[in-house]
């Protein structure tokens, strides 16, 4: 039997609130990702697992000791340091002679390997080569993608569903004009793929909206796409399950437009307009032919009484 598997009742308070951390729960905690440096790892693959720790903090964890796997080959090591860490987002560097620079990226369902894709660096400028300015640990990144492969490619589409949850960071229910100040782009063209990070600048525009400008802040890499393991369709739809809690409760005839705009249907009996009460005037009265009409005929007159 795995330890990590076995039932153990919490001594502490400390303990049982590590316990209930990783419960499971109806809203997920923020995703944390561990970075794991390979057994033949050189100073290129250290640099870019230190930047992506350092944009990816505090839902990260690094670690520096040289870790002898293969991702592709044997996926139990992996799967060990998920559950220890509890960690469900991963990016392994690594190098040799066959595949120089490489960074596998992916994630788990369950503790286990949903899908990952493996990268291969090609040009990379670190953050301590950019002199500019940088952003507060923490900052929650604005994600661009631009390329078509991105929509029309299966693989290229997983990597953007893949780099999404990697960087989207924790989900906050509003939104603060000054709090945009980081962006993530992401380019797929000719078979790569340049990410490149920006610092949002405001600037005096004259008028109430601030005039933007980008100043590259770095890391900068330039990624070939290798390897991939991605997930049947059966488990990445079971990977995406909701639990019926949080589905929103459908509402009967109400319908919503491109817009927005919520329209609702009213459901009553035919009304006979003829009995209808409108204002009454002299003018809308019923003259005695058109009562006559009605009733069908002529009613027969009172008899004077003798």
């Amino acid at each position: 039997m795995d330890p990590l598997d076995r039932v153990v009742k919490p001594k502490t308070k400390r303990a049982k609130r590590f316990l209930e951390k990783r419960e499971p729960k109806l809203n997920e905690n923020t995703k944390n990702a561990m970075l794991i440096r390979g057994g033949n790892a050189n100073l290129t693959v250290t640099e870019v697992l230190k930047d992506i720790y350092a944009v990816k903090k505090p839902f990260a964890v690094l670690y520096k000791k040289k870790n002898i796997t293969r991702p592709f080959e044997d996926q139990t090591s992996l799967e060990f340091f998920s559950k220890k860490s509890d960690c469900s987002l991963f990016l392994f560097g690594s190098h040799n002679k066959k595949r120089p620079n490489n960074l596998i990226l992916g994630r788990m369902f369950d503790y286990h390997v949903l899908d990952m894709i493996e990268l291969g660096v090609e040009k990379f400028v670190s953050l301590k080569d950019v002199k500019n300015s940088k952003c507060p640990e923490g900052t929650k990144p604005m994600l661009i993608f631009a390329g078509d492969m991105f929509d029309v490619n299966e693989e290229y589409r997983r990597l953007k569903s893949l780099l999404i949850d990697f960087f989207r960071g924790p989900t906050v229910p509003n939104i603060r004009l000054a709090g945009l100040e980081y962006v993530l782009h992401f380019t797929a063209v000719d078979g790569k793929i340049y990410m490149r990070s920006y610092k949002v600048l405001l600037k005096k525009s004259g008028c109430k909206i601030p005039r933007i400008e980008l100043e590259e802040m770095g890391p900068s890499l330039d990624l070939v796409m290798r390897r991939t393991h991605l997930a049947s369709d059966d488990l990445y739809k079971l990977s995406l399950k909701q639990p019926k809690a949080l589905k929103p409760k459908k509402k009967k005839n109400i319908s919503h437009d491109v817009f927005g705009t919520t329209y609702g249907r009213i459901h009553m009996q035919k009304q006979d307009l003829s009995k209808l009460q409108t204002r009454k005037m002299k003018g809308l009265k019923k003259r005695p032919a058109e009562k006559l009409a009605e009733d069908g005929g002529a009613t027969p007159k009172k008899s004077k009484s003798a």
